[in-house]
């Protein structure tokens, strides 16, 4: 049985090499994600996690990855005992084109001193009774990292256009999560989601499928950027 859920947002602002000069105003996203990561990893040092990417369904486990894609090469590892980086050598087991969800688990991760995260990727379109099947087919694992960025429509600085709407979705969100309530996240409409660049959507409803009973210890919401990064921690 799971006896610690996280959840926590995944924008590559975590990581301070790729913000340079704006490390300062990221930081408290950074700290809330590595707070809730440090109970993760006192908990298991083996993680589970969930993360949103049009590559899945897929699992990633085992591998190292750069976030070079997004301007620096910072290379992590899924695992404790990374492969060799040497692209010459045959037995590497490096992926480049690693998605943001794993790589920022993979983060996460070494900067907590967990031992392996095995990332589940899933699409962003995936549907409900999906999401909550994937959810309890998790039941065995020991702790489960859930990543997923709220809407990006919040005022003036919204990717694309503002959405009056953002702000009663992610506060729909906020409560769920603050609540433990994982009907109130199955509720989540998957096309209104979309609409609003929520696509921590699908990730939080395979949380809502995951067994229970939970009860909050803590939780927050911030909105720094225009995007909507809900933290919270779990246990049964």
């Amino acid at each position: 049985m799971i006896s610690r859920l996280v959840v926590v947002p995944h924008p590559p602002l975590l990581v301070p090499e790729l913000v340079s000069g704006a490390a300062a105003d990221t930081e408290p996203v950074r700290s809330a994600c590595l707070d809730a990561a440090r109970d993760l990893a006192a908990h298991s040092p083996d993680w589970v996690a969930i993360g949103v990417d049009p590559s899945g369904p897929r699992t990633v486990e085992g591998v190292s990855g750069t976030f070079r894609g997004f301007g620096v090469d910072v290379r992590v590892s899924l695992a404790a005992s990374p492969a060799s980086t040497d692209p010459t050598d045959p037995t590497d087991q490096t992926d480049d084109d690693l998605p943001l969800p794993a790589l920022i688990a993979a983060w996460l991760r070494e900067r907590v001193g967990a031992r392996t995260v095995r990332v589940h990727l899933v699409p962003p379109d995936l549907p409900t009774s999906d999401c909550v099947a994937l959810g309890r087919r998790l039941a065995g694992s020991p702790a489960v990292l859930i990543l997923g960025d709220g809407s990006h429509r919040h005022g003036d600085l919204a990717v694309g256009r503002p959405d009056d709407r953002a702000g009663p979705f992610d506060e729909d969100v906020r409560k769920a999560l603050a609540t433990a309530d994982t009907a109130a996240l199955r509720a989540l409409d998957p096309g209104t989601a979309a609409e609003l660049g929520a696509e921590g959507r699908a990730a939080w409803q395979v949380a809502a499928g995951i067994p229970g009973p939970w009860r909050c210890t803590r939780s927050s919401f911030q909105v720094p950027f225009g995007v909507g990064y809900h933290f919270a921690v779990w246990e049964a």
